[in-house]
């Protein structure tokens, strides 16, 4: 696995396609590897003429982590959320946007279609706002604006945030993260148990780190609303949304494109929060598409 210095730390990443090609960066959410773009959404996006580069965030898989920086609470930081008050943090969305920019950098990359996923998708928001000229497009998946009276998630969603992995045997592991999966996917797109086993064991042979979710987290509290910022988006910008996300409800989707001018809308029934693999071909082709669209013109 690739390692680039960026940002001043390590950024762990891999590639698909030509590297002639214009790029997609890939990014993913909260306490997700890079691998939670499987293989074949990337492959599926490289056929469709694209060098595709996907990285883990910064304190998650092979990428540096911040453990000098202690757990923060996360029940505490949603109350303090809550009542409006400040979320300390270790490090930022903006830092984490950086280290996108970084990347980008280390590999030679000028300007590339930044698509994200949940956490991902406000990462991306901030790097198609902030750096313009490193961005062709925009597509925002599963996210949102961050405005503070969009309706919360389901209590058993944000639980599967929050609840501890336990610390006993692989197979109890391997257990609890198939659940929260299976909690976060909607009705439409269930994965196939094989291939969701395989994905979590994989995942956890690559590093079984989980420290950094609540650094994540009140990463994701401090920036707050992204409302202002998402005016002040130009490129061309795709938001895809599950109508059926039980973390992210879908009206999360939906302030986001209606903040961002020009931005086209979509809403996918059955979908809920994950990218499975039945839903690969519509939103690798849609991603597809708005790019080709967007380099254009």
């Amino acid at each position: 696995m690739p390692i680039a210095a960026a940002n001043g730390i390590e950024i762990a990443y891999d590639e698909f396609g030509d590297r002639a090609a214009p790029a997609i960066l890939l990014i993913m959410g909260i306490g997700a590897q890079l691998t939670r773009w499987l293989p074949s959404f990337c492959r599926r996006l490289a056929d469709g003429g694209f060098r595709v580069v996907r990285y883990d965030n910064r304190d998650i898989g092979l990428s540096t982590k911040f453990e000098q920086a202690g757990v923060p609470n996360m029940a505490e930081m949603i109350k303090r959320a809550l009542a409006g008050e400040a979320v300390d943090a270790p490090y930022t969305l903006g830092d984490m946007a950086m280290d996108g920019i970084g990347l980008l950098d280390a590999l030679g990359v000028a300007k590339a279609h930044i698509v994200g996923a949940s956490m991902g998708g406000m990462i991306a928001q901030i790097i198609a706002a902030n750096y313009p000229s490193r961005a062709l497009s925009l597509v925002s998946i599963m996210s949102t604006s961050g405005r503070p009276d969009l309706p919360l998630g389901k209590p058993e969603a944000m639980m599967v945030l929050m609840a501890a992995p336990p610390a006993t045997d692989r197979e109890s592991l391997v257990a609890h993260l198939m659940k929260g999966r299976r909690i976060l996917a909607g009705p439409g797109f269930p994965e196939d148990e094989t291939i969701l086993r395989r994905e979590v064991e994989d995942s956890l042979d690559r590093s079984a780190y989980f420290r950094g979710v609540p650094r994540q987290f009140a990463a994701i509290l401090e920036n707050g609303s992204r409302v202002s910022l998402l005016k002040t988006i130009r490129v061309p910008s795709l938001v895809i949304h599950g109508i059926d996300d039980p973390l992210i409800p879908v009206e999360g989707g939906k302030d986001t494109a209606a903040n961002i001018p020009g931005s086209e809308l979509l809403l996918i029934p059955g979908m809920g929060h994950g990218v499975e693999t039945p839903l690969e071909p519509i939103i690798a082709d849609a991603i597809i598409a708005h790019c080709r669209k967007a380099v254009a013109g």
